[in-house]
């Protein structure tokens, strides 16, 4: 049954900006650096939109005091702010092709991100890509973060519009559970990682970019 969405929500970062895998790179080039040799490669994908506080959780519960997370995250926000300031900010294929998409549909484009607000809006002008959009929503703004729910019913809030009225646009687990938990039905663009069995069975659809989702849309 074709769907009436009247908005599109985008994850930031590994949905339409290539900058997941940077995050990626520094999170362990960061924890080396640090002495924190704990720290693997799972951990860095299991942090991706995570909140804060679970984020705190998950590194205490699994390497104890052996990794230091605010000292880690700050390292590594700055090494990525450097990084892009230094560099173009990579787009996803088929970012502008389904952009324009919504704006021709008269449907609404807007970022739920769980990077704060001054980074994002920052990096999505570097991009060129802030005045595409129609709201940039930050989860900091949100009382809980990614994966809970609250970032995507803000966003539905400020748009004025039920969580079904919604679609979102996904590349991490995290980030597909905080619109999955909101109502919303939720496309999941791969990135880093494949859904697992238990996401996919939630996930509304997956698909190889962001230009494959307009024939969803249409």
């Amino acid at each position: 049954m074709k769907k009436n969405w009247k908005a599109v929500l985008f994850d930031m970062d590994g949905t339409i900006t290539d900058t997941e895998r940077i995050y990626n790179i520094y999170w362990n080039q960061c924890a080396k650096d640090l002495g924190m040799n704990e720290f693997t490669y799972q951990d860095s994908l299991d942090l991706r939109s995570l909140n804060r506080d679970d984020s705190k959780k998950l590194l205490q519960d699994r390497h104890g005091d052996a990794v230091d997370y605010d000292e880690l995250h700050t390292a590594v926000a700055d090494s990525v702010m450097k990084y892009l300031q230094d560099n173009p900010v990579p787009l996803k294929p088929g970012i502008m092709e389904i952009l324009d998409y919504c704006h021709r549909s008269g449907i609404k484009a807007v970022v739920v991100t769980a990077t704060n607000l001054v980074a994002a809006t920052g990096r999505l002008k570097n991009a060129g890509l802030y005045e595409h959009f129609d709201d940039v929503i930050s989860a900091h703004e949100a009382k809980r973060g990614k994966p809970y729910p609250d970032p995507y019913l803000l966003a539905a809030d400020r748009l004025g519009l039920a969580p079904s009225e919604c679609l979102a646009v996904e590349d991490s687990p995290n980030g597909c559970m905080s619109a999955i938990n909101a109502g919303i039905d939720t496309i999941m663009v791969p990135d880093l990682t494949e859904p697992d069995f238990e996401l996919k069975k939630r996930l509304y659809a997956t698909a190889k970019s962001l230009s494959d989702i307009i024939c969803l849309i249409k």
